[in-house]
């Protein structure tokens, strides 16, 4: 394991630590949490879409039916 001294300082009303570059994350989030002295800082790991939607309940709510002649029609799409 790498071990480097760092400087701690003040950031307004926060403590703060810069990372060495050996030390960067992946990622613009982390999680922090104490273990007895210790300060432990872990990357947020990105949940996959499939992942997301398997937590979300399923709808219990009724949809009309769309008919095609409810629908506008289809012009000319300038991008």
């Amino acid at each position: 394991m790498h071990e480097r001294e760092v400087k701690l300082f003040r950031n307004g009303r926060n403590q703060a630590v810069r990372i060495p570059v050996e030390f960067e994350m992946q990622g613009d989030t982390a999680i922090m949490h104490r273990e007895g002295n210790r300060l432990v800082i872990e990357p947020v790991k990105r949940q996959s879409l499939s992942a997301i939607l398997a937590t979300l309940q399923p709808l219990d709510e009724e949809f009309d039916d769309i008919n095609n002649d409810d629908l506008l029609p289809l012009g000319d799409v300038n991008l």
